[in-house]
């Protein structure tokens, strides 16, 4: 599928773009270019010791911003495949900084597309959270932004063969900055863990999911897609009784954006959304949806129908957390007792 193809990962450096840099190379070794495209100079410098030119001479670093359109510009010459993973993503800090969240997350995407658009690029993945869902916090309305603009560019890319489709997923296992690692490390440090609520829920999926979510995209997305996973929900409390069934649990309060349960699909949203195998599909709302459900073997969700961490069917409970926690963060973990 990527074999002879260029791709650009934008936020390379991250854990999604780390993690799928290295799927890209073990599974697609004549992948022809891949260019990890991001502003910091140290987490590239230690990326490229993973990956040495002699080694990987298909392996590019640029320097750059999606800010930056001239530069993002220049990155995108002769590239097939671009994977959006670019963002600021801490809630708190967009509560009290949204003009640069709005100039990273909703104007680096409009960079994006404005490149795609005058470019030879035929795919664009971009990657979605939860929190773009009715959002209630300055982060996740920048991604619903983000998203509008990939779902909209379909209509303005003319009769060329280029689709935008995004991918939307709850909060990655392991991930830097998530809970998982935040409570491991308190753990460590203290045993005291922070809960913000005892009734608050997430959606987990792991790393790798997400970049099997991405490669499936790029393969059979037909534009204008907001992919949705079925994944599995867990309680915060139950995170922190699976890392440390001693701990003291420290009922913090909500911080300020933070929803008590969070939301891949809205009520809404379900006139517009398809179900098949491990997805759902949310359209535009002006898409000929026979033409998807017959390319997805999909059915139409029920009216009404919503997709949320606090009432979804599948859940993980302390002993799964467990195995999950060594099979994808860190394979010698115990639980401290």
């Amino acid at each position: 599928m990527l074999n002879d193809k260029s791709i650009l990962i934008t936020g390379g450096t991250g854990s999604f773009g780390k993690k799928f840099t290295e799927t890209i190379l073990q599974r697609y070794p004549d992948v022809k270019r891949l260019v990890i495209y991001s502003r910091d100079e140290l987490k590239q410098f230690d990326m490229a010791q993973l990956y040495p030119e002699h080694k990987f001479p298909q392996v590019r670093f640029f320097i750059g911003d999606v800010r930056d359109a001239q530069r993002f510009r220049r990155a995108c010459e002769g590239i097939d495949v671009i994977i959006h993973a670019a963002a600021l993503k801490q809630v708190p800090a967009a509560e009290y900084n949204p003009d640069e969240f709005i100039k990273t997350n909703i104007g680096g995407a409009q960079n994006i597309i404005d490149a795609a658009l005058s470019s030879e690029i035929k795919i664009v993945v971009a990657l979605s959270t939860d929190k773009a869902a009715a959002p209630i916090n300055l982060y996740g309305a920048t991604k619903l932004v983000s998203d509008k603009l990939f779902v909209s560019a379909n209509n303005i890319k003319g009769k060329r063969d280029l689709r935008f489709s995004v991918v939307r997923y709850g909060n990655v296992m392991g991930s830097r900055g998530s809970v998982i690692p935040f409570f491991m490390e308190k753990a460590r440090n203290g045993n005291v863990l922070p809960i913000t609520h005892k009734d608050m829920t997430r959606f987990n999926i792991s790393l790798e999911d997400g970049v099997e979510m991405v490669l499936w995209a790029i393969e059979n997305a037909l534009g204008g897609e907001i992919f949705v996973p079925k994944i599995p929900s867990y309680r915060i409390e139950t995170v922190a009784r699976a890392i440390s069934p001693s701990a003291t649990l420290d009922y913090v309060g909500i911080r300020a954006g933070e929803k008590l349960h969070e939301e891949m699909i809205t009520e809404s949203d379900s006139y517009n959304t398809i179900d098949f195998e491990r997805y759902y599909a949310i359209l535009p709302s002006d898409a000929k949806k026979e033409k998807y459900l017959k390319h997805f073997n999909a059915s139409e969700v029920t009216p009404g129908f919503k997709y949320n961490s606090g009432t979804n069917t599948e859940w993980v409970d302390e002993d799964a957390l467990r195995v999950l926690i060594r099979q994808y963060v860190d394979p010698e973990f115990e639980p401290r007792v």
